[in-house]
């Protein structure tokens, strides 16, 4: 798994910069919804880094419209991170862009993929199905 993920890393960071995303803006893309908001504190302790990281993740996806901060209902100290509508559709077509089967996927025979997807039933499917 690890070398065909290498080897269709080129694919990924070309759909990323269609996008003008960095890997860490569709983390974080990942991990945000319209409802919910995220403090920078969950954010940078779900990704592994300082908070002032997430803080220049946030920063930069927010110029783009793409997140906003809102004031925690009870504490307006504190501040949640949401996706925006365009944020919500940037999200959509990454999505897309990367379930897109690459080419050297699309080679295998059929058994061999059914066979691969069958063992891998605890993957997440961020469309739903």
């Amino acid at each position: 798994m690890f070398a065909f993920l290498m080897k269709t890393s080129p694919r990924r960071t070309k759909i990323l910069a269609r996008m003008g995303l960095t890997p860490n803006d569709s983390r974080a893309l990942s991990a945000l919804d319209v409802t919910a908001g995220r403090t920078m504190r969950s954010l940078a302790d779900e990704w592994g880094c300082d908070a002032s990281n997430a803080t220049w993740i946030v920063d930069r996806l927010e110029k783009r419209g793409l997140v906003e901060r809102r004031s925690k209902p009870g504490d307006r100290r504190v501040k949640l991170v949401v996706l925006t509508t365009a944020g919500v559709k940037t999200r959509q077509r990454l999505i897309e862009g990367m379930y897109e089967a690459p080419a050297e996927l699309l080679l295998f025979p059929r058994a061999r993929l059914e066979a691969l997807r069958k063992s891998l039933p605890d993957a997440r499917d961020d469309r739903g199905s």
